[in-house]
């Protein structure tokens, strides 16, 4: 029995695709047209797990369970809940063998980029986990020719950069991109732009790419693909004409728009192999990095509890006008 109440920040990409937005993060549900059988793409953050299985009952109906999981990478924001749901659930994860050192606790991440400037979203990177994950009771590898096991309508692309062994997902009947964090459909380092769900389309969330011209390489690889429909890690999905034509600007601006003027990794990347990260820039040295800190911890506090207040505020107007409407009724 399906569970009947939508549940918040759910939103369709595509017959078949649905994702919902968790705080910051979007994870995805994808359902098998022939077998009605369904999978999860990233599983958002710690607290997400009970989220993606209220998707998962309005979606497929009480006690379902996905074929499988699907990571595009393993970093915080899209692993957060993947333990515990393939531990409950008993499922497989899939990534890509880049991915692997850091889904088996071998290897940390780059470290992410406070420096890169954008926003506060991107002076709050000294506080994001790059440590690794272990699941490899239920890893399996992706294979080599794109194909995905599970979804016999997508293949992936291989889209490093951001991470490692970052993919994106590709459904070539209808054009539908998932596109993981090769590009955003929001200024994910802003804050503000976060909260808005504001929508424009940007290269890879900026504080945790650790190799540009990878990166770069990996939109355009995207572009040839001229998806139809695209959804992110970050935003909402785009479409159309707006979406080819933000494609087209991405790749073209890409160094002026979506490479920082500063950071760690843009001139010296950081440097890995399917053993984890080898090599990794020196940390560059700024007088004011404790002032800024303590101003974006205390900056961030601030814009949470003016949203919480927001969103309190807006429930009570609809409640409100709900009650109104009910009494002239």
């Amino acid at each position: 029995m399906k569970n009947s109440q939508v549940p918040s920040n759910l939103f369709t990409v595509a017959p078949g695709v649905w994702g919902r937005k968790d705080v910051f993060v979007n994870f995805f549900m994808i359902q098998d047209l022939v077998t009605n059988q369904w999978v999860l793409v990233d599983t958002g953050l710690k607290w997400s797990a009970s989220k993606i299985k209220e998707m998962a009952s309005y979606l497929f109906g009480d006690e379902s369970t996905p074929k499988a999981i699907i990571l595009t990478h393993g970093h915080f924001d899209h692993v957060g809940s993947v333990v515990k749901l393939a531990d409950e659930w008993d499922v497989s994860v899939f990534a890509h063998h880049l991915e692997i050192p850091y889904l088996t606790g071998h290897s940390d991440y780059p470290p992410p980029d406070p420096t890169v400037g954008g926003g506060l979203m991107a002076r709050m990177a000294f506080l994001y986990p790059n440590g690794p994950i272990n699941i490899w009771r239920h890893l399996k590898v992706l294979p080599a020719d794109g194909k995905i096991p599970v979804l016999p309508e997508w293949r992936y692309v291989h889209t490093p950069g951001h991470a490692p062994g970052h993919i994106s997902l590709f459904r070539e009947s209808d054009g539908v991109l998932i596109a993981g964090d090769a590009f955003a459909t929001t200024k994910q380092e802003s804050a503000i732009s976060v909260m808005l769900q504001t929508k424009v389309i940007s290269g890879p969330p900026k504080y945790f790419t650790y190799d540009w011209q990878a990166a770069k390489t990996s939109v355009s690889e995207l572009v040839k693909l001229q998806p139809k429909t695209a959804a992110t890690g970050h935003g909402m999905p785009m479409r159309g004409k707006e979406l080819q034509k933000a494609l087209k600007e991405l790749q073209d601006n890409f160094d002026e728009n979506s490479i920082p003027a500063t950071g760690r990794y843009i001139a010296n990347p950081a440097i890995t192999n399917a053993n984890g990260v080898m090599y990794i820039p020196p940390k560059k040295y700024d007088k004011n990095e404790l002032a800024i800190k303590v101003f974006a911890v205390t900056t961030m506090l601030v814009l949470g509890f003016m949203w919480k207040t927001f969103k309190k505020n807006k429930r009570i107007r609809q409640n409100e006008d709900l009650l109104e409407v009910e009494y002239n009724y």
